[in-house]
């Protein structure tokens, strides 16, 4: 039955992909920015539902004005879960514009890619997330700068806190648990040595795979204060973050 499931599931998932594609080549330029976040929510729905993955939400979402979103880092489903709520330009690591299909998707959707031995590269960033700012637009950070378990939180990099800070935008921490057979797991967690190939095995065969995305009360809304330092920013972030990743 594993093998018929995912079978199924990864012919259904290429399919779905390539109909991404398309939208984006064709579509996409039509479209304002407002057409393209609706289309952006309803396509990661639908992947994570042909990928058997259930979605919760918890919390109250900013959905309209610029923010930056500061997300605990465990699968490459991250990205879509949060979309489902409310679609974010993701800030996402220089490999995945590499991964066939993947990349051209992330790319298309306007995700902003890091490369990480640069020293040059959070300035770069930083003008990309601005002019996503400027759009009203909400930026996603992960700032654990990897994948984990999902049971506890790296240390932050607080580097990117700063383009928000600069442009005083309201920054909102995001908690992903991630559950198993209605337990918390780590069963879909992409870490470690494993390859996106023995990931998606394992996810696209299984059942009762569910992702809750509860939406944290905002560490900062712009109200004419003085803007903390990214530093207190992070750590501030950190600390409710894993407050909510460490409740099992």
């Amino acid at each position: 039955m594993k093998v018929l499931r995912f079978s199924l599931r990864a012919l259904l998932v290429l399919l779905w992909v390539m109909v991404g594609l398309i939208v984006i080549t064709l579509i996409f330029p039509l479209l304002k920015p407002s057409g393209r976040s609706r289309t952006k929510q309803y396509w990661s729905a639908l992947l994570l539902r042909l990928c058997g993955v259930k979605v919760s939400h918890k919390g109250v979402p900013l959905l309209s004005g610029p923010a930056l979103l500061v997300v605990n880092h465990v699968s490459w489903l991250d990205i879509f879960a949060v979309n489902t709520a409310r679609a974010v330009v993701f800030i996402a690591k220089s490999e995945i514009r590499r991964w066939p299909l993947i990349g051209l998707l992330a790319h298309g959707a306007g995700t902003i890619f890091i490369e990480r031995a640069s020293r040059h590269t959070v300035k770069k960033v930083g003008q990309e997330m601005q002019e996503v700012f400027t759009l009203d637009q909400a930026v996603g950070l992960f700032p654990e700068g990897t994948t984990s378990t999902g049971y506890d939180l790296l240390p932050f990099y607080a580097n990117l806190f700063e383009p928000a800070r600069r442009a005083n935008v309201a920054i909102q921490p995001v908690a992903l648990l991630y559950f198993h057979h209605n337990k918390r797991s780590d069963f879909a967690a992409f870490v470690g040595e494993e390859n996106l190939i023995q990931n998606l095995w394992k996810v696209l065969g299984a059942k009762g795979v569910r992702i809750e995305v509860e939406f944290l009360a905002p560490i900062w809304v712009p109200d004419g204060l003085p803007v903390p330092a990214r530093a207190a920013l992070g750590a501030r972030a950190h600390q409710v973050l894993r407050d909510v990743v460490l409740r099992r």
